[in-house]
């Protein structure tokens, strides 16, 4: 994909404040604008198309299969989609990535982790390819070890963690360069009922001050950390809206979850 032009700011979306003159409207942070991914004649999504504003803590839900991570590797960039758009702050990932990247976090559900490095070499790594100077590199080290509690395995190879630990390292990679938006996939998938309270309680720290979409099957997931959901299912959205209107009355979130997974797509 091609880096940024000398002049990105040409290229940004249209700001939503000026469709409506004097007033104030929220700033689109992640956009997926119809997003398909076709592998010859299986449909992994098609016609996905939602947004999550500047400050927004949303649930990308739906079962195993559905093609949460499809989606999420598109609107990074580690995927082409086949149709439609993604965008980052802004900044079109096909056509400008080098922007995109540098205000996104992206944390895998299997991370890219390095297993002969430690903790401490993968972050010193990531810093130096994203070319931060040596004092900016030592302080942003320091900061994402003390929140995501690396000290006591940060020099232990990330092969000999628990599957916790390797969650914390994948955070702090994502969070090293101060990114505005997240993107998480499954970041509690595998870990034990304490390591999923660490990482929600980090969640809730994070966005306060961030962006943050995290895709998940867990429904406590949602309650506990999130007020929008989108959902899809089978490749297509079912629905995008808080979580409050999730279930209909005297409905649980498990029945509203199997209701709406098994219901015709909504229009993207």
């Amino acid at each position: 994909m091609a880096d940024s032009s000398p002049d990105d700011t040409q290229d940004r979306a249209p700001d939503a404040a000026l469709e409506q003159s004097g007033a104030k409207t929220a700033e689109p942070m992640i956009e997926a604008v119809h997003l398909s991914k076709f592998y010859g004649v299986f449909t992994a999504t098609r016609d996905i198309s939602f947004q999550v504003n500047k400050g927004e803590v949303v649930a990308f839900l739906g079962p195993n299969g559905a093609g949460k991570s499809t989606t999420m590797k598109m609107l990074t960039g580690y995927l082409a989609p086949s149709q439609g758009t993604a965008r980052i702050a802004g900044f079109e990932v096909s056509t400008h990535r080098r922007e995109a990247s540098r205000r996104l976090g992206y944390l895998p559900e299997n991370g890219p982790l390095y297993p002969d490095m430690t903790p401490s070499s993968m972050l010193n790594f990531m810093a130096e390819v994203r070319g931060m100077s040596p004092g900016y590199k030592a302080a942003r080290i320091a900061a994402v070890a003390e929140l995501c509690d690396l000290h006591g395995v940060f020099q232990k190879p990330i092969s000999k963690l628990s599957k916790g630990y390797r969650q914390r390292v994948g955070m702090a990679q994502a969070l090293l360069h101060e990114p505005d938006v997240l993107i998480l996939d499954e970041p509690t998938a595998g870990l034990d009922p304490n390591q999923i309270h660490h990482v929600r309680e980090m969640i809730l720290q994070l966005g306060a001050e961030k962006t943050i979409l995290l895709s998940t099957h867990i429904l406590q997931e949602v309650e506990a950390m999130c007020s929008r959901v989108v959902m899809i299912s089978e490749g297509q959205k079912r629905y995008d809206g808080p979580v409050a209107g999730l279930a209909e009355a005297q409905e649980s979130l498990d029945e509203a979850f199997r209701r709406r997974t098994a219901a015709e797509a909504e229009p993207a």
